[in-house]
C-alpha cells in the first residue's frame, strides 16, 4: 500500500503521518462518508465547508451527467454557453441588492485574486490610479495564491513564501477571549476594533488604499465571529474614505449562517463578494465574484471591440460547473436549505455549548450552522491537541475539521438533531480521551 501512496504530495496535510496510517474515503451519500472497508463516518464538516446540500444529491449528479454528454467544454474568451448566463441570473436573485454582476472563477483562491485585481483596476479606470494598497486582517484566510496570502493573516500560510505582494497592510483581528469567551452568536464586545482601519488611513492616506477584504466569519483561523456592530462600522469607514469593501464569503456563502450569504445575516453589503465551495455543493470546482453595478460600469468605456478587463481563466464558467451549480441551486430552493441553518441554530448552539467545562476547552463560538471549540494548546506543542481530537473522532465515526487547536463544526445543511447529537456526543468523548 505504501508504494501506491508515494507519488501524491497532499495539500495542507501532514504527509508523513497520513501515509503511515491513511484515512481513505470510498463513497458518500447524504450526511455520511464510507471508507473502503465499509465503515460509515458522519460528515461534521460538509467535506471542507462546501457540501452544504449533503453528498451525492440526485439533481446535481444528473445535471453533471447530462452536461458532460452534451457540451463538455466551451471557451470562455469571446465565447459563451447558455448555462453561464442562466446561472448568473439565478445567482443575483440570491445576492444582496446591488451585487448585480457575476464573474466566474474556479475556486475561492481565484475569487479573491479576481476581486483584488478588480478593486485596483476599478480605481485606475475612474482616474484614481494611486489607490493600489490592499488591506487585510490579522488571522484572515483568503486562499493560497500570492494575493490571498498577502492580504491573509495566518502566519503559517505566509512565512515560507518571501516578501509577498508590496503595498499590503492589516487591521487587527477580532478574537478577544477575555471579554467574549463562550458568547452565543455574535459577541458583544469589539465593534471598536473596526476603527483600526482609521489608523491605517492615517498612516498611508486614503488616496492610496484600494480595498479592505475580510471574512464575515473568519473560518479557517478558528471560527471567529464579528462583534456586534463591527461590520457596520467597517462599512461606514470604507464609505467615508472611498475604499471598496470586499467580503470573502467562500465559507459563509450559500446558507451557512441561515441566510443565503453572510452579508444578509449581518445586514452589511460589500462592494465585491467572493464565493466558491457551496456554489456547486463541492461537486465541481467553481467560484465567482459578485460586483456592484458601478464597479462593472467603470470598465465599460473605450472602443467596444476591445477587452475591458484583462482577466479570466480557461475554465471560467465551465459547462460542467455551471450545470452542477444550477442543480445545486435547485436543490437548495426545493428543500429550503439556504435558510435552514436559522431553524437549526438554537439546537446546534445548545449542543456545542454543552461542551463547556470539558477538558482543555477554553472557548466555544457559534452562529448558524458553524461552531468553533477552542482548546488550550499542549505545552510547547501548538496544534497537537487539536490534531489528536481530529484523529480520535475519525476512529469513532465522525469527520470534523481542526485548525491548530480549534475544532470546527460545519455540517451539511440537511443535518438533523440526531446527527448533531452524534457529532457533539462523540466530540465530548474524544475530548475526555485526549485529555
Amino acid at each position: 500500500m505504501k508504494n501506491q501512496l508515494d507519488a501524491y504530495w497532499m495539500p495542507f496535510t501532514a504527509n508523513r503521518q497520513f501515509k503511515q496510517a491513511p484515512r481513505l474515503l470510498a463513497k458518500s451519500s447524504g450526511m455520511h462518508f464510507w471508507t473502503p472497508e465499509g465503515r460509515q463516518v458522519l460528515d461534521a464538516a460538509a467535506g471542507l465547508w462546501c457540501v452544504n446540500a449533503g453528498h451525492n444529491r440526485p439533481k446535481i449528479v444528473e445535471a453533471i451527467q447530462r452536461q458532460a454528454a452534451e457540451l463538455d467544454f466551451a471557451p470562455p474568451f469571446n465565447m459563451a454557453h447558455p448555462k453561464a448566463f442562466e446561472l448568473a441570473e439565478r445567482l443575483v436573485e440570491l445576492t444582496p441588492p446591488g451585487l448585480s454582476k457575476v464573474f466566474y472563477t474556479n475556486s475561492g483562491s481565484e475569487s479573491v485574486e479576481t476581486a483584488l485585481k478588480m478593486a485596483i483596476a476599478y480605481h485606475r479606470a475612474r482616474g484614481e490610479g494611486s489607490r493600489t494598497r490592499l488591506i487585510g486582517r490579522e488571522r484572515g484566510y483568503h486562499g493560497v495564491n500570492f494575493g490571498g496570502i498577502s492580504v491573509g493573516g495566518i502566519v503559517s500560510n505566509r512565512k515560507m513564501f518571501g516578501t509577498l505582494l508590496a503595498g499590503v497592510d492589516h487591521i487587527r483581528h477580532t478574537h478577544d477571549l477575555a471579554r467574549n469567551a463562550y458568547a452565543v452568536g455574535q459577541p458583544e464586545h469589539g465593534a471598536e476594533l473596526a476603527d483600526d482601519l482609521e489608523r491605517l488611513v492615517a498612516l498611508h492616506d486614503a488616496s492610496t488604499i484600494a480595498a479592505v477584504i475580510v471574512e464575515p466569519i473568519a473560518g479557517s483561523t478558528g471560527v471567529l465571529l464579528p462583534p456586534k456592530g463591527y461590520l457596520e462600522r467597517l462599512r461606514a469607514i470604507c464609505d467615508k474614505h472611498g475604499i471598496l469593501l470586499i467580503f470573502d464569503e467562500v465559507i459563509t456563502g450559500f446558507g451557512r449562517t441561515g441566510t443565503p450569504f453572510g452579508a444578509q445575516r449581518f445586514g452589511v453589503t460589500p462592494d465585491l463578494m467572493c464565493v466558491a465551495k457551496g456554489i456547486t455543493n463541492g461537486c465541481v470546482p467553481m467560484g465567482a465574484v459578485f460586483a456592484r453595478q458601478f464597479i462593472h460600469d467603470a470598465f465599460m468605456n473605450g472602443p467596444e471591440h476591445l477587452i475591458e478587463f484583462f482577466h479570466g481563466y480557461t475554465y471560467s464558467a465551465h459547462p460542467l460547473a455551471c450545470a452542477a451549480a444550477l442543480g445545486t441551486l435547485d436543490t437548495y430552493a426545493e428543500e429550503g436549505l439556504l435558510t435552514r441553518a436559522a431553524q437549526m441554530e438554537g439546537y446546534f448552539a445548545d449542543a456545542v455549548h454543552s461542551l463547556k467545562g470539558l477538558p482543555n476547552v477554553i472557548d466555544i463560538r457559534n452562529l448558524g450552522l458553524v461552531g468553533g471549540i477552542e482548546l488550550a494548546p499542549a505545552a510547547n506543542e501548538p496544534g497537537k491537541r487539536g490534531f489528536a481530537v481530529f484523529l480520535d473522532a475519525w476512529e469513532h465515526g465522525v469527520f470534523l475539521r481542526t485548525t491548530a487547536d480549534t475544532i470546527a463544526l460545519s455540517p451539511p445543511l440537511i443535518v438533523e438533531k440526531a446527527h448533531i447529537d452524534q457529532m457533539v456526543g462523540t466530540l465530548a468523548d474524544c475530548l475526555k480521551r485526549v485529555a
